[in-house]
């Protein structure tokens, strides 16, 4: 990775910026006070809310962190599909006493208004998920001092990457918790994405541009390998979820080591996009039929999870999590970053034959 990226962060460790009040200002200032990179999602978050939270950020710390931001979606959902799903879902909707959200509340995040506020208002890094900017953004982040970095599920959305001028590809593979970043959503290709040293091997040979490695990592001997790979960092979203200032409700930090959930699964059901999370009752019942309609389900069903959520009930909450999950570690995030580098270190030390760190 290009030296000037390389000094934000001391340690090889980005925090995955986690949308729905996980990445909360607190969480992302411990991680870079121990030396990774902290982020700040903007996804679901109006463009003075993110405003807001960047200045908190800075009140906790003076080190560089990044912020994050959903690409906005083409119209492609189909309106007959979203209406059944919703009938589908009254009986939820009955049940937890919540009337279902309305599918038509935005479509683009407010990306423009937040890229505005960006420029205005320069953060060291910002990333992007679901897609690629274009060129004339990337460059204006870069004449304002902003490092970019894209997520990538596929070499060629990599090589799309490298090709907007962004200085670094998240590689995320499929084991990753919560959204895929995939640039297009095609049903056909649910659940076919790559594993992540697969991936990072793959773009590697496809892109020049340094790899940031994502998707399941809970361990400093995980980084090790994703390094060996070719990748120059790794980014971790389940492992920080678990922690002390995680914004995540209590039962989702809880559900990630409780053995009543066995495992994970890419799911359309909370979103009407693949991402992963905990297989729990809603996922179950209402996966095999929800829609490729992204954000129009996420929109129908917010009220829900949060009416869920507040009754104390798991079981109709999205509950993202990486397929490593069971190995969460519920410590505060700067002491969590610690262990991560001194196992990475451990690591490293045994793939080199005790001769030290390379």
């Amino acid at each position: 990775m290009s030296s000037a990226l390389t000094d934000l962060f001391p340690h090889p460790i980005v925090q995955a910026p986690m949308a729905g009040g996980v990445s909360v200002p607190k969480l992302a200032a411990a991680v870079c006070e121990a030396g990774g990179l902290g982020f700040l999602a903007a996804g679901y978050k109006t463009a003075d809310g993110m405003y807001e939270e960047i200045k908190q950020l800075r009140s906790l710390t003076g080190r560089p962190f990044g912020v994050n931001l959903f690409m906005p979606q083409p119209e492609y959902a189909d309106p007959a599909a979203i209406d059944v799903y919703a009938h589908q879902l009254a009986g939820e909707a009955s049940w937890y006493e919540a009337e279902l959200g309305d599918p038509d509340s935005g479509r683009d995040d407010g990306y423009e208004t937040k890229l505005a506020v960006l420029r205005d208002n320069p953060v060291p890094v910002v990333s992007f998920h679901f897609g690629t900017p274009t060129r004339e953004v990337v460059d204006a982040l870069h004449r304002v001092g902003t490092f970019v970095l894209v997520t990538a599920t596929t070499p060629d959305e990599a090589r799309a990457v490298e090709r907007a001028g962004a200085d670094a590809v998240i590689a995320q593979g499929v084991e990753a918790g919560g959204h895929q970043g995939t640039h297009r959503d095609i049903p056909e290709t649910d659940g076919s994405g790559l594993g992540l040293l697969s991936l990072v091997a793959q773009v590697r040979e496809a892109v020049s541009i340094p790899i940031i490695a994502a998707g399941g990592i809970m361990r400093g001997g995980q980084i090790a390998a994703v390094l060996a790979a070719g990748a120059s960092a790794a980014q971790l979203g389940t492992a920080f979820l678990a922690t002390v200032e995680s914004g995540a409700n209590v039962l989702h930090k809880q559900a990630l080591t409780n053995p009543l959930f066995v495992r994970t699964e890419l799911t359309r059901a909370f979103s009407g996009r693949p991402a992963r999370g905990l297989v729990n009752r809603f996922l179950r019942e209402h996966g095999p039929y929800a829609p490729a309609a992204y954000p129009e389900i996420h929109h129908l069903t917010s009220p829900l999870r949060k009416a869920a959520a507040k009754a104390g009930d798991a079981q109709g909450m999205a509950l993202w999590a990486g397929q490593g999950h069971r190995m969460a570690r519920e410590l505060p995030a700067g002491q969590l970053v610690e262990v991560l580098a001194g196992e990475l270190v451990a690591a490293w030390t045994a793939l080199s034959g005790g001769g030290g760190v390379r």
